[in-house]
């Protein structure tokens, strides 16, 4: 008797990078560019212009907090210390903004 085993489905081919264990996103992708914010942290005027940007878009606070962190990460390795701190008050203001509401609703 011959036993088969199932074979498990592979990849789709979309991206390059590696794909993490039990997760259907790929690393070093951009699966949909149209979801994409993009980061300028050259200036103060452009970090602030970000900000703007990232308050304004429709996403989960959870996302606009990442956005946010990896612009003032990015500011801060390339000695930017201004610019990072603009990124980093405008998380502040998020929090406080989204803690003010939590505590409204209870």
């Amino acid at each position: 008797m011959v036993v088969r085993r199932k074979r498990k489905k592979k990849d789709p081919r979309v991206g390059t990078g590696k794909k993490p264990k039990g997760s259907g996103r790929r690393l070093y992708t951009d699966e949909n560019p149209k979801d994409t914010v993009r980061i300028k942290f050259a200036t103060v005027k452009d970090a602030k212009a970000t900000v703007r940007k990232v308050k304004r878009v429709r996403k989960s606070y959870a996302r606009k907090i990442q956005i946010l962190t990896v612009g003032e990460q990015r500011a801060r390795v390339m000695g930017k210390k201004t610019v990072a701190s603009v990124f980093k008050s405008a998380k502040a203001g998020l929090r406080k903004r989204r803690n003010g509401k939590k505590k409204k609703g209870r």
